[in-house]
């Protein structure tokens, strides 16, 4: 694990650069429903979301939550594709949405689905967040270890549905033992970079 000062110079350049990123698609892009008039902060995805790897309160979606000091609800159900996203589209009813971070894809990726209807999907499940009067914030996976064929439409979707958008959200996390806890989950040290990646991102939203 990162400590002392070189903990604190990674996590000042991935705080950084997540602010530059915020402004700069702020510049080419309204967010859809910013301002929100909804009151809950929905997590929404699969075992990442969940927080498969972390010890108990140091997933990453705990550790915005302790950021914000707001809960975010934990709508995560491990294993799953984007098609099991979109059947459980309707566990949002019970909420008033403000807020959905949206994490899906490696799934999907593990289980051969196209890519096409990986983000066909994504789009769909986009839609119908955003159709409750909230915002989207679209969490970026790789699609693949060797090269990110996931990245392209990841923006493409972004851009065309106005989303909040955090590029691959494990990013030099994967084959690093100080960061993740197996193959394809991160560990308590990996969900703190993941939280401090999202966080710069999510604040101004809740302004």
């Amino acid at each position: 694990m990162l400590k002392g000062k070189n903990y604190h110079i990674v996590i000042g350049i991935l705080l950084l650069g997540a602010v530059f990123y915020f402004f700069s698609s702020a510049r080419e892009t309204k967010i859809a429903n910013y301002p929100s008039s909804g009151t809950d902060i929905i997590a929404f995805g699969d075992s990442l979301i969940v927080g498969a790897g972390a010890t108990y309160g140091n997933d990453f979606v705990s550790l915005l939550s302790k950021k914000i000091g707001q809960e975010i609800i934990n709508s995560g159900a491990s294993g799953d594709t984007t098609d099991d996203g979109l059947a459980r589209l309707n566990e949002l009813d019970r909420y008033r949405p403000r807020v959905v971070l949206v994490l899906f894809g490696g799934n999907d990726h593990l289980k051969k689905v196209p890519m096409e209807k990986t983000f066909e999907n994504l789009g769909k499940i986009i839609q119908n967040i955003q159709s409750r009067g909230a915002i989207v914030m679209l969490l970026g996976v790789k699609g693949n270890l060797l090269g990110d064929k996931f990245e392209p439409e990841f923006k493409k979707i972004h851009k065309k549905y106005a989303t909040a958008y955090v590029p691959d959200v494990l990013d030099g996390l994967f084959g690093n033992d100080k960061f993740m806890a197996d193959a394809i989950h991160p560990n308590d040290a990996g969900n703190a970079i993941i939280a401090e990646r999202i966080y710069p991102i999510l604040a101004p939203l809740l302004k």
